[in-house]
């Protein structure tokens, strides 16, 4: 995902859309964007077990 100048903010996006960036790679997302995408999504309790069944619930 190119954010261009603007810092990523993983509040600003809606629950869909974080999954499809911890979810799909093909976003070119980095390491400290997944852990945010992954805390919001976990905060918000969506996609809670698709979250543990990948394995990124323990690395938040």
């Amino acid at each position: 995902m190119n954010t261009g100048n603007r810092s990523f903010d993983a509040t600003e996006l809606c629950s869909r859309k974080l999954w499809q960036l911890v979810n799909n790679r093909e976003h070119a997302i980095g390491e400290r964007e997944l852990r945010q995408a992954v805390h919001e999504l976990t905060e918000r309790r969506h996609y809670l077990q698709e979250l543990q069944q990948i394995g990124k619930l323990g690395q938040h």
